[in-house]
């Protein structure tokens, strides 16, 4: 069974996220987007069938979306079956979230790693 397939997203807290989103925009050129984030496009030049994003977003410093974890950052992992893969985290004894999300962005489930870091488990719709 797959497990992670790639890296979906890059979520972390900043004091100020519209201040240091402008910044990455003017220093780094990033097409920082008016929800504060931007979407990675995987198809370009050298990749022109590619299908999928990676996202990249600073959250409030205040944000309880990473809870349970106290860590500045989460990483968000693309899975091929959410659903599988959680219950095979579950068999092997990982800190598994009861909480999972269906929305039309995908499915997304959570773990907490044997450091306390919160990780997503993101499984996208289809085609995306």
């Amino acid at each position: 069974m797959k497990r992670a397939t790639g890296i979906g997203g890059v979520f972390f807290k900043a004091r100020d996220p519209k201040a240091l989103g402008a910044w990455y925009q003017k220093h780094l050129g990033l097409d920082v987007q008016p929800w504060g984030g931007v979407a990675f496009s995987w198809a370009g030049e050298d990749n022109p069938g590619g299908v999928g994003t990676t996202i990249w977003s600073p959250f409030e410093a205040s944000s309880t979306y990473f809870e349970p974890s106290t860590a500045p950052f989460m990483i968000n992992f693309r899975v091929a079956d959410l659903h599988a893969l959680l219950a095979v985290l579950r068999a092997e004894g990982c800190d598994v979230q009861d909480k999972v999300e269906d929305s039309e962005y995908g499915k997304f489930g959570w773990v907490v790693d044997p450091e306390g870091n919160k990780i997503e488990l993101w499984e996208p719709p289809v085609g995306k």
